[in-house]
């Protein structure tokens, strides 16, 4: 049985005195794609910020490659291979899109590496190599979060996590993306996908949880999610 990547242990975390996740459990497959579904506001964006370093957790532990990682700034829980896609993208205005694509590679020195990297993301997203020359910012939104999920690539992640891919954006790109993703990880890239798409998340996901307020609230292969009948009324309208 392939071990876990990342395993989550009665995590908390919140911001000031408002605790946001509660006793959060879980673990990420390495090699697979695991998706988290719940409604807006349920903790969904804030538990991705706090494995990547950006929130503080309270307590619990996070298990990544065997160490414990809670306490680690971001910058060494980057270099230690968990790149975080946020939501909403967060390209850098005035930098072109290769310039943003290359920012994702900041803390390497393999350069040959680094530019087999930037020619594997203008293969999987070419729009983004005929615009390379362009401000990242004055893309579309689709072509937006391909810049940005091709500069998490740039950092060469163990764990490439992507917070509400298909936000905003129109089905056609959601399944582009989608296809992107599955590409992705057939390159050996374990995948912790953010979604408020329920539908999309388990098409692209082999094991899933849903967060309610905060609390894990069922977990599981997607399968046997989707013919869960509370997720399929309250998330699939069914």
């Amino acid at each position: 049985m392939t071990e876990p990547l990342l395993t989550v242990e009665s995590l908390s975390a919140g911001y000031g005195d408002v605790r946001v996740l509660w006793d959060i459990s879980f673990a990420v497959t390495a090699g697979e794609i695991t998706c988290i579904v719940g409604s807006n506001g349920a903790g969904k964006s804030t538990l991705l910020r706090t494995i990547s370093g950006l929130v503080p957790a309270s307590s619990g532990r996070m298990i990544f490659e065997n160490t414990d990682i809670v306490g680690l700034p971001a910058d060494e829980i980057l270099a230690r291979g968990i790149v975080h896609v946020p939501e909403g993208r967060r390209l850098f205005r005035g930098l072109s899109v290769r310039d943003n694509l290359l920012l994702g590679a900041y803390l390497r020195k393999d350069d040959a590496a680094v530019k087999r990297d930037l020619d594997y993301v203008f293969t999987l997203f070419p729009i983004l190599q005929e615009r390379w020359r362009q401000d990242a910012t004055t893309l579309s939104g689709g072509e937006q979060q391909m810049c940005a999920i091709g500069r998490g690539i740039m950092s060469r992640p163990k764990l490439l996590m992507i917070d509400e891919l298909s936000l905003g954006l129109a089905p056609r790109l959601v399944e582009r993306l989608a296809e992107a993703l599955l590409e992705i990880n057939r390159t050996g890239i374990t995948i912790l996908l953010v979604e408020q798409d329920v539908i999309t998340a388990f098409e692209i996901a082999r094991h899933g949880l849903v967060i309610e307020t905060g609390k894990v609230s069922k977990s599981g292969s997607t399968e046997a999610l989707s013919g869960d009948p509370a997720i399929r009324h309250a998330y699939l309208g069914m």
